[in-house]
């Protein structure tokens, strides 16, 4: 059980750091951005939300598969036929699978900004990059917060994509959600009833922690 437990913080603890990375850009260009393609962009990153984890899981296991053409230009070059069934194939699905709950918060956070405290640094001499690094991103720390609580959190619990594209190989890619389905077909519920015990306190005290740093965030304002 602590590998399990191991193996899914991993998970959770790699995407999440991936996830900050890849969704700044993202969400600074969909809240900053003049571009007529936001809108677009901004449903094709937050569908997730709507898509059922089984198709979004069954399309990455295709993707990631030896038969697909993505996957040609790393057989070619590293040997590598296959990332489904794998951990690095995980982390992939994991990062689409959560990329919404990092890019919204990041984006909310960076529309608070507002033109002013931007404006202000340029009119000092302030490069863009100073203006965003210096300013921004100081700024947007609550919303960097709640990004990685959500991403986090997240992909702790998922379970259909980890199901489509890992299929809870032991030791590779059987996370705690994984363990607990089957734990209920082995019909050991004492040991599912812990587990999932476990799982529902976390989840009360990311949610418990959102509120808080929420209601923080509007007495600040």
């Amino acid at each position: 059980m602590i590998e399990i437990a191991w193996l899914t913080i991993k998970l959770a603890g790699v995407t999440t750091a991936l996830l900050l990375v890849v969704a700044t850009p993202l969400a600074w260009w969909l809240a900053r951005g003049r571009s007529n393609w936001r809108p677009v962009v901004g449903a094709v990153v937050a569908l997730p939300i709507v898509l059922p984890p089984t198709v979004l899981g069954f399309y990455l296991l295709i993707a990631l598969g030896p038969h697909s053409v993505l996957m040609a230009p790393l057989q070619q070059l590293f040997g590598i036929r296959t990332l489904a069934f794998t951990f690095q194939g995980l982390v992939i699905g994991s990062l689409i699978y959560s990329l919404p709950f990092a890019v919204q918060p990041l984006r909310n956070a960076f529309i608070a900004i507002g033109d002013e405290p931007l404006e202000a640094a340029a009119t000092l001499g302030a490069s863009r990059w100073e203006s965003f690094t210096r300013v921004a991103l100081p700024l947007a720390l609550p919303g960097y917060a709640v990004a990685a609580l959500l991403a986090f959190a997240h992909t702790i619990g998922e379970f259909g994509v980890v199901m489509m594209l890992g299929g809870g190989i032991p030791g590779q890619t059987q996370v705690l959600s994984i363990e607990i389905y089957r734990l209920v077909e082995s019909l050991e519920w004492g040991k599912a009833h812990a587990l999932a015990g476990g799982l529902l306190a976390f989840g009360f005290v990311v949610t418990l922690t959102l509120l808080l740093l929420e209601k923080r965030a509007t007495r600040a304002s």
